[in-house]
């Protein structure tokens, strides 16, 4: 998580929402994903952290499946990033801040609760919590 935490940071300084995500093969314990928020940057809506993440994990490991890997991301995914982990069948999603209003795992549309969802992965949120949603908060306050 403290890999995540760093790529939002950065992300912070280009002017993106501070959002980072991490891919861990856990067969391995390597990093092959290390992403952060690049939507303003590519101007496309979908360059969301995760999103980046499992594009490059797959690339990585020559497979759109990531059944053996684990997601590490600062806010909690949003429906679009949510429908993507349960399509790559990320393993376990890890995820700082709660986000009542955008979020799609613990708040909003809860993807992983569809019956139109074909995997659910094991879910841990809160983790550096007080971080993640500091340098969130900090980031709208400069820009307002």
């Amino acid at each position: 998580m403290e890999m995540a935490l760093a790529s939002a940071e950065i992300a912070a300084h280009r002017g993106e929402v501070p959002v980072g995500a991490v891919i861990v093969d856990t067969r391995t314990g390597r990093v092959v994903a290390n992403c952060s928020n690049q939507t303003i940057s590519r101007n496309d809506p979908t360059a969301h952290a995760e999103m980046l993440a499992i594009r490059a994990a797959g690339s990585m490991l020559g497979s759109q499946r990531l059944v053996d890997c684990d997601l590490y991301v600062t806010l909690e995914p949003c429906p679009m990033c949510a429908a993507a982990i349960s399509l790559a069948r990320i393993r376990r999603l890890y995820f700082g801040a709660y986000d009542p209003k955008g979020g799609g795992v613990e708040f909003g549309a809860r993807i992983f609760d569809q019956s139109s969802c074909h995997h659910r992965p094991e879910i841990y949120g809160g983790l550096h919590e007080s971080k993640s949603g500091e340098l969130l908060k900090n980031f709208f306050e400069k820009r307002r």
